[in-house]
């Protein structure tokens, strides 16, 4: 089985749009203040991901964890009561998918965050996702300012009412910021990979996991600048008395596959270990449309792994399915109860 861990609904029909700038114009008029009821019919919501469904046809993948689009979370716009109605709408819409299509996607959340407001305020939402709408995961912002990084570091006691709700439902948190509202940060080509890379920098200069040695997270896109510059950081983590850079973070952060370009992908299997690697492409994501070089998508990401040929058959199981079923023990359960047990080597 190939799993897909890192897939937005970036396809969403125009009525969820429509709702959302009618939410925000509320905040000057409350006469304009849209109703929840979107009107989207089931045949709707599986029309609006064919091009998902073909993708993992056509590419080979066979579940997507399907989480809503991350630029459109923006946790700095309106206010907290805003933040909690959207984020509850766009979790709705991706259980509905999900129960429509139990074999395509499975549910990943985003939370109600708000600059300034505490982490602990999202965790009955968190509590909802798993708990009622089967959700295996949740997206984590670690800047709801848009680019302004205002907010604690991610090992910060701010965090912890989060992460000791993540520990008790056993899910891993994706580390995923939103829309950058900095104009001095591109969204998709600096503030993500930004935040990826500091995140990770943030996780070397505390000591977050000896509170929560069981905490996973995700940080996507590769890790950002961390595989390309993983000398700097083990010597950072040395410098720094700190174990082994492997031994310190390693047992609790991974990384996804979202480098849209071969180099990029041998190089990551060839400096993180395996066992942090999980398979993912961001489809229909942050760089769409063929890349000229190569004749294929950009976000064709299963193409660029089945090229490297240092991999172990191993290997391959553990990036495309073994690790997602580790990190996700939810997602594991799942699918040993539709019959899908793990392979063993």
């Amino acid at each position: 089985m190939i799993i897909d861990i890192h897939g937005h609904y970036t396809t969403e029909p125009a009525a969820m749009h429509t709702f959302r700038d009618k939410q925000l114009a509320a905040l000057a008029d409350p006469a304009r203040k849209p109703s929840p009821d979107l009107g989207i019919s089931d045949e709707q919501l599986i029309a609006s991901v064919q091009k998902q469904l073909t993708f993992q046809k056509d590419r080979g993948s066979d579940l997507t964890v399907f989480s809503p689009r991350a630029s459109g979370m923006a946790h700095h716009i309106g206010n907290e009561a805003v933040s909690q109605e959207w984020t509850r709408l766009s979790n709705d819409m991706i259980h509905r998918i999900c129960t429509l299509l139990p074999n395509n996607f499975v549910g990943v959340g985003q939370l109600p965050q708000f600059p300034g407001v505490s982490p602990k305020n999202s965790v009955r939402e968190l509590e909802r996702m798993v708990n009622e709408l089967g959700f295996v995961g949740v997206n984590l912002n670690p800047d709801p300012t848009g680019g302004y990084w205002t907010e604690a570091p991610l090992t910060d006691r701010m965090w912890y009412p989060i992460y000791e709700k993540m520990v008790e439902l056993e899910v891993p948190a994706m580390i995923h910021v939103s829309s950058s509202c900095n104009p001095n940060f591109h969204a998709t080509g600096a503030h993500y990979i930004n935040a990826d890379t500091t995140a990770f920098m943030q996780l070397i200069q505390g000591n977050l996991f000896k509170d929560f040695p069981t905490l996973k997270f995700v940080i996507p896109h590769g890790g950002g600048a961390v595989p390309y510059h993983w000398g700097r950081y083990r010597g950072l983590c040395l410098n720094m008395k700190k174990p082994p850079l492997v031994e310190y973070l390693m047992k609790n952060v991974y990384f996804d596959t979202c480098v849209y370009h071969l180099p990029g992908i041998e190089l990551l299997t060839r400096v993180i270990p395996i066992d942090n690697i999980l398979f993912a492409s961001e489809m229909v994501g942050a760089v769409q449309g063929m890349d000229p070089e190569t004749g294929f998508d950009y976000d064709d990401t299963k193409r660029y792994i089945d090229q490297v040929t240092t991999l172990s058959e191993e290997a391959r199981y553990k990036i495309f399915e073994g690790n997602a079923r580790r990190v996700y023990p939810r997602l594991d359960k799942l699918l040993t109860q539709r019959g899908h047990l793990p392979k063993t080597f």
